[in-house]
């Protein structure tokens, strides 16, 4: 069984599918998780150069 640190507690979890929450520990850290998505504190950075941008205006 592999134990994976949490991406939100730190808490050693199983990185199984046994665990319906991996890589989390638990369903409270994957819902802390998305909720970190949806306020737009995580995002993806965008690669695309600017002067492709204006081709789309």
């Amino acid at each position: 069984m592999k134990q994976v640190p949490c991406p939100n507690c730190k808490t050693l979890s199983e990185f199984s599918p046994q665990n319906p929450y991996r890589p989390f520990c638990s369903q409270r850290c994957k819902m802390i998780d998305l909720g970190e998505w949806a306020k737009e504190n995580y995002k993806i950075p965008d690669k695309t150069p600017p002067k492709d941008i204006d081709e789309f205006n």
